[in-house]
């Protein structure tokens, strides 16, 4: 039996009847909540962070943010911190690197904040949200001129083990800039389970493009305990949210890798002994994702701005399975990276036939890009669909096989893979300059191909060099 001592905003409790994996069993609590906040003294005086997972009138359940190895039943002291996990919300933040759960790691002081407030947030009112509209300019003609991204947007990067999807996202952040303003993004980067190299990839891109006092980063890596994913972005998104609504930034949010932090929910459920659904993954897995992707956006009255790019890996390869095919449902669209264009050295190898920007045509047109955006756009894509069904058939009959409009087709399918599509990691076009490219690349097809078009776009733009 767990004994108690009344502390002055907290309760302490002595002793544990269970350890199970990550988690803690505390027997014999009163007036504990789901999701507050304790501290774990061990006999050597260690402490060890958590959080409460689940409470009845007879017990409580925690997750620890680290280790529970050499953890005894009978003397450890249990802290209940009678709130949620917290976190000082400033300035200060920017232009710092922490862990996970917002430790510094670069040897600087833990930020003090104005206020605390919870890493959860607050769920936002829809009719205070305001509709997002202004484009922001990536110079990644795939995305800026058929995916585009707008402020405010959560546009989630679906990749395949081994694709360079780290690179295209540090891309991103070097070059991204709204067209209607000067100001520079702040940029709240939340890593979870990543290796080193790759936070040293980001840490990198932030310095090359002078961006580094702009940044928070908050690094779960590979080697630290995998309980902590799970507190990481939320953290992150409550330093992005006052950063944007409170001193009116524009905040970039990037989260990788997001199928590392549902591997680590599907580690806590099963502990818990929850009733899995798909692959293993809790019942409850989209409502969690929606509860991180929903606290991106703009708000009536705010100057400022949460545009999210989550980044995840497809396991097996898979796009329908859990985690990319949950996340597809609450974000608007998705930006999907192909291992065939990666081996013939496109890059970014992004394949834009089943990616997607569901705010894109809110973004374009005249008097925010220009006035034949939407139209090229449809006119590459109708094009670029025929190319992959004329493959198909030239490997059954062989190209000599097809009429000479169906090998001109063909030939528009190689050049726009190896001239739109394909691009340097520092080559920062811009939306117009793609515009123009592929108008270049369209003047390939026969004029009969060109349905998407009007005859008065193929009179003002037909012969843009």
């Amino acid at each position: 039996m767990s004994a108690i001592t009344s502390l002055a905003a907290s309760r302490e409790y002595l002793g544990i009847k269970a350890i199970t994996g990550p988690l803690l069993v505390v027997a014999g609590v009163q007036g504990v909540g789901y999701q507050e906040a304790v501290e774990v003294t061990t006999a050597d005086g260690a402490m060890v962070r958590g959080r409460v997972l689940a409470a009845s009138r007879e017990e409580a359940v925690l997750e620890l943010f680290g280790p529970t190895v050499g953890l005894g039943l009978d003397n450890v002291k249990v802290r209940f911190r009678g709130s949620p996990l917290t976190v000082p919300v400033s300035e200060d933040w920017l232009g710092r690197i922490f862990n996970g759960l917002g430790d510094p790691l670069d040897g600087g002081p833990r930020p003090l904040g104005q206020e605390d407030r919870d890493i959860n947030g607050l769920p936002i009112n829809p009719t205070a949200r305001t509709y997002p509209q202004e484009i922001i300019q990536t110079g990644i003609s795939a995305i800026d001129g058929m995916n585009t991204l707008v402020r405010g947007q959560k546009l989630p990067f679906f990749s395949l083990s081994g694709l360079p999807h780290n690179e295209l996202a540090a891309q991103v952040v070097r070059q991204a800039r709204l067209l209607t303003e000067a100001e520079q993004f702040a940029i709240v980067f939340a890593a979870m389970g990543v290796q080193h190299d790759v936070a040293n990839l980001f840490r990198q891109a932030f310095e090359e493009s002078g961006a580094l006092n702009n940044v928070a980063m908050f690094l779960n890596l590979a080697d630290d305990p995998a309980i902590e994913r799970l507190v990481t972005p939320r953290l992150a998104l409550t330093v992005a949210e006052f950063l944007a609504f409170d001193k009116g930034r524009h905040v970039l949010v990037i989260l990788t890798d997001m199928t590392n932090y549902c591997e680590t929910l599907r580690e806590v459920a099963t502990s818990k002994g929850e009733v899995p659904s798909r692959k293993g993954y809790p019942g409850y897995l989209y409502s969690d994702l929606a509860s991180i992707y929903e606290r991106a956006g703009k708000i009536s009255g705010c100057r400022g701005s949460i545009t999210q790019i989550p980044i995840l890996t497809m396991p097996n390869d898979d796009i329908t399975h859990p985690i990319p095919d949950l996340t597809g449902y609450i974000t608007e669209g998705q930006i999907v990276l192909e291992r065939d264009l990666h081996q013939r050295g496109i890059y970014p190898p992004i394949n834009v036939l089943p990616s997607l920007s569901r705010l894109m045509s809110d973004g374009i047109g005249e008097g925010r890009t220009r006035a034949d955006h939407q139209n090229v756009a449809n006119q590459l894509y109708a094009t670029y669909a025929k190319v992959q069904r004329l493959k198909s058939l030239a490997a059954i009959v062989g190209e000599e096989g097809l009429s000479r409009t169906d090998r001109v087709i063909l030939q528009f399918g190689r050049t726009f893979e190896e001239k739109f599509v394909n691009q340097g990691k520092n080559d920062n076009r811009d939306v117009f300059a793609t515009l123009d490219l592929a108008w270049e690349i369209l003047q390939q097809l026969p004029q009969e191909e060109l349905t998407r078009l009007s005859k008065e776009e193929l009179e003002t733009y037909a012969a843009v060099p």
